[in-house]
C-alpha cells in the first residue's frame, strides 16, 4: 500500500512539474481583441496577430508571478526527484521531505495564479474588451491540484511507512 501512495505521488508530481513548466513558458495566459486584432500574453511577452514581443513594461505582479512560478517549478522538482530515489524506501525521510516541496510548490503557485488573477480582473479587465484567461493560466492551476495531491500522499505514505511494524525477514523466525 505505501509503495502504490508513493508511485502516486510521484504520478501527479511529474504530471504537476510538466504542466507547471508549460505553464510557465507559454504565452496564453490571456486572450484579447486589441485594436481589433486577436491577442494573448503569457508572463514573458505579448502577442498580437501571431507577432510576439517582450513585455516592456516593468509592472510589479508580473515580476511576482514570474518569480513564484519558476520557484514553484523548482519546488516541483525537487519534490519529484526526493519522491522517485527514495520510492523503494518509503520511510526515508526523503520522501516526507519530498512531500513538503511539493506542497510548498503549489502552494507558490497558487499564490502566483492568485496575483495575477488579481490584478488581471482589476487592471486588464477594465482596459480591453473580451478578454478571457486561457490554456496556459488552467494548465498553471491544473498544476497546482497535482503538486498538492502528489505533497498529500508523499506525506501518507511517509506516515503510514513510519506507523507499520517493520516487516519480519525469514532469518528472525
Amino acid at each position: 500500500m505505501v509503495l502504490t501512495l508513493v508511485g502516486g505521488a510521484s504520478l501527479c508530481g511529474v504530471a504537476a512539474f510538466v504542466l507547471l513548466i508549460i505553464s510557465t513558458a507559454t504565452d496564453y495566459w490571456m486572450q484579447y481583441r486589441y485594436s481589433g486584432n486577436a491577442a494573448n500574453q503569457g508572463l514573458w511577452r505579448f502577442c498580437i496577430n501571431r507577432k510576439c514581443h517582450a513585455h516592456t513594461l516593468t509592472v510589479a505582479f508580473w515580476d511576482a508571478t514570474r518569480a513564484f512560478m519558476l520557484l514553484s517549478v523548482l519546488g516541483c522538482f525537487a519534490g519529484v526527484l526526493l519522491g522517485v530515489t527514495a520510492s523503494k524506501r518509503p520511510w526515508s525521510r526523503r520522501v516526507r521531505t519530498g512531500g513538503i516541496a511539493l506542497l510548498l510548490s503549489g502552494f507558490l503557485a497558487l499564490l502566483a495564479l492568485a496575483i495575477y488573477t488579481g490584478m488581471t480582473v482589476n487592471f486588464f479587465g477594465k482596459r480591453y474588451i473580451g478578454w478571457r484567461f486561457s490554456w496556459s493560466y488552467i494548465l498553471g492551476w491544473i498544476g497546482i491540484i497535482l503538486a498538492f495531491a502528489a505533497g498529500f500522499l508523499q506525506l501518507c505514505a511517509y506516515q503510514r511507512s513510519v506507523s507499520e511494524p517493520a516487516p519480519v525477514s525469514v532469518s528472525d523466525s
